[in-house]
């Protein structure tokens, strides 16, 4: 892999890690603006908690290379339930915000971990 491709790589991961942690944080804090969003399709209160303690674990597995496809996974998991549930109750909008942050998952994950030993 060239140096660039892993900046750029490394620069990708340091953001997913970065929307991992402070999505995980407000839903592990159970904040308003996550309630609201996991309610309106009856999911409660100690689910989001759950959930964003999922999304803190995710986005600190992804750091390291022995558990860099794990944590990408988790994630990827945890946006595609959101992009389910966005069209399960026919919110197209809210699915297609959600489709870069999955397709950001799985462009890292085809990317490689920039210190994985080759």
């Amino acid at each position: 892999m060239t140096t660039t491709i892993k900046i750029i790589n490394s620069a990708l991961i340091l953001f997913a890690v970065f929307m991992g942690m402070k999505h995980g944080w407000n839903m592990l804090n159970a904040k308003p603006e996550m309630l609201e969003m996991f309610g309106k399709w009856n999911l409660h209160k100690n689910f989001v908690i759950a959930n964003g303690a999922v999304t803190l674990l995710s986005a600190i597995l992804i750091l390291f290379p022995k558990t860099f496809v794990w944590g990408n996974f988790l994630m990827a998991l945890g946006i595609l339930l959101i992009i389910c549930m966005q069209l399960l109750h026919k919110d197209l909008k809210g699915a297609a915000i959600e489709v870069p942050f999955l397709l950001l998952n799985l462009i890292i994950i085809y990317l490689q971990h920039p210190l994985k030993a080759h």
